[in-house]
C-alpha cells in the first residue's frame, strides 16, 4: 500500500498545492482494512507544507478508489494523512554532530610524520 501511495504520489498527482518533496514513510491499517493512517515527510517551508496537506486531502478519496483497485480490496480504506516529523529529526540531529565533530577537531594541524630514514637500523 505504502508503493502504490508512493507511487501516485510521485508520478499521478495534479494538484498544485502538493509542493516539495513528499516522501511516504509509513502506513498503518486498521485489521479491517477500513482505515489508514498514511505518514508523510514534507520538505519545505511551513506553507508549503501546509498547502500540501491541504492538497493530500483533496486528493485523497481519489486515491483511496486507486489504492482499492490496485489492491483488490473488497472496501477500500479512507485514508488520512498525518506529518511524520522523524526524517526532519534526523536531518536536526545530523547538523548537530557535525557540529560536535567541528567542534572536536584540534585547532593546530597534526604533527608530520618522521621522515623516512634509517628506522631501526644500528649499524
Amino acid at each position: 500500500m505504502r508503493e502504490e501511495i508512493a507511487t501516485f504520489l510521485a508520478n499521478d498527482v495534479k494538484d498544485p498545492r502538493i509542493l516539495g518533496l513528499v516522501t511516504v514513510t509509513a502506513v498503518d491499517v486498521t485489521r479491517d482494512l477500513r482505515h489508514a493512517r498514511v505518514f508523510v515527510s514534507v520538505l519545505g517551508s511551513e506553507t508549503q507544507r501546509a498547502a500540501t496537506f491541504e492538497g493530500l486531502a483533496n486528493v485523497a478519496p481519489h486515491l483511496r478508489g486507486r489504492v482499492g483497485r490496485a489492491l483488490r480490496l473488497r472496501a477500500a480504506p479512507e485514508i488520512e494523512f498525518r506529518n511524520d516529523e522523524s526524517v526532519a529529526h534526523a536531518a536536526r540531529i545530523e547538523q548537530l554532530l557535525a557540529q560536535v565533530r567541528g567542534a572536536d577537531a584540534p585547532a593546530a594541524p597534526h604533527a608530520p610524520p618522521p621522515p623516512p630514514g634509517d628506522e631501526g637500523s644500528d649499524d
